[in-house]
């Protein structure tokens, strides 16, 4: 059965207010995890409220006690790989295994340039996630003394203490689409990897080229857990799917009736839309091309009501 988890953006107005109820109404409410985004803002103005990652998490990692839950995922650019894999060492401790520890390469021009990152073209960004990837993997899964003299990082004898309680420490995903940069990564480093938006048949089609860069690499198919992330528009009703779409639409897509607006969100956006009927029947479609997981985009921070009905109705269907 696949699993169903709420992913939020939280440079989207993320306050303490509101992450503390939906940390309280995730868990509430049946789903498997509870993810979010890593910015300081958003592309485009205006700034919203954006309440920090890691800190946030380690209020959910001590306020609940069934959610898995992570950055999906922690840019790179930004966030220094050791000191990240100390933390993570630190928040699966603290919440008795639950992290899934997300890294990516970063992406979102405006937050580097407004803080004074270098984000550097793709050529640069991924090969500092590997350099990341390595140091991290080797620190939180080598139990001896890590070196390491890299273009980005250097280690000498490093040892992070203490060792973490789960083996290993928590599983590492990579989050991303292709087939030639991402998936040879996943194939090396990761225990999870987050597809982004595809469609069943393609993201088929990417797990059986993951499943052969495994085997090449001296590994299980089975070793990494097949996850995505998709965005999420639920109502019990058209009328109530409509409200909820007010003012999220691009604009060439408003005044045209619900139906159409719908369908051009699961067909171009590969949106998961609908009601809990057909909703659920999406959801069964991915679960047949391997999903082991969603990570559904919930956008209204405030709309818990929303969120009640979404798993009342969806969760038991599936």
């Amino acid at each position: 059965m696949v699993a169903i988890a709420i992913m939020i953006e939280g440079q989207m107005g993320l306050t303490w207010p509101r992450w503390r109820r939906l940390c309280a109404e995730v868990e509430d409410l049946g789903f498997a995890g509870l993810f979010r985004s890593d910015h300081f803002t958003n592309p485009a103005p205006p700034d919203q409220d954006a309440l920090e990652t890691i800190v946030s998490l380690a209020y959910l990692a001590s306020h609940t006690a069934r959610l898995h839950f992570g950055p999906l995922v922690a840019p790179v650019s930004f966030r220094d790989p050791v000191m990240l894999a100390r933390q993570a060492l630190a928040l699966d401790d603290l919440s008795g295994g639950r992290l899934v520890l997300g890294l990516g390469t970063g992406w979102q021009a405006r937050e580097h340039d407004l803080f004074g990152y270098d984000l550097g073209d793709l050529a640069t960004r991924f090969a500092r996630l590997e350099e990341a990837l390595e140091v991290v993997t080797r620190l939180l899964r080598d139990d001896g003394p890590v070196s390491h003299t890299g273009r980005f990082y250097r280690l000498r004898e490093a040892t992070l203490l203490p060792r973490p309680s789960r083996p290993g420490g928590p599983p590492v995903l990579i989050g991303g689409n292709g087939p030639r940069r991402t998936l040879p990564l996943v194939a090396r480093y990761a225990d999870w990897w987050n597809a982004v938006a595809l469609d069943p048949a393609t993201f088929r089609d990417r797990s059986a080229h993951l499943d052969d860069l495994l085997r090449a690499a001296g590994r299980r198919p089975a070793d990494v857990r097949r996850t995505m992330m998709r965005p999420l528009f639920f109502g019990r009703d058209e009328a109530e799917l409509a409200g909820r779409l007010h003012g999220r639409l691009r604009p060439e897509l408003a005044g045209r009736p619900i139906a159409a607006v719908l369908d051009t969100l699961h067909r171009e956006e590969r949106a998961i839309v609908g009601d809990a009927e057909r909703i659920a029947e999406q959801i069964a479609r991915d679960a047949a091309a391997g999903v082991e997981e969603l990570m559904l985009q919930w956008f209204d921070l405030d709309d818990l009501d929303g969120l009640r009905a979404f798993a009342a109705g969806v969760l038991p269907r599936l």
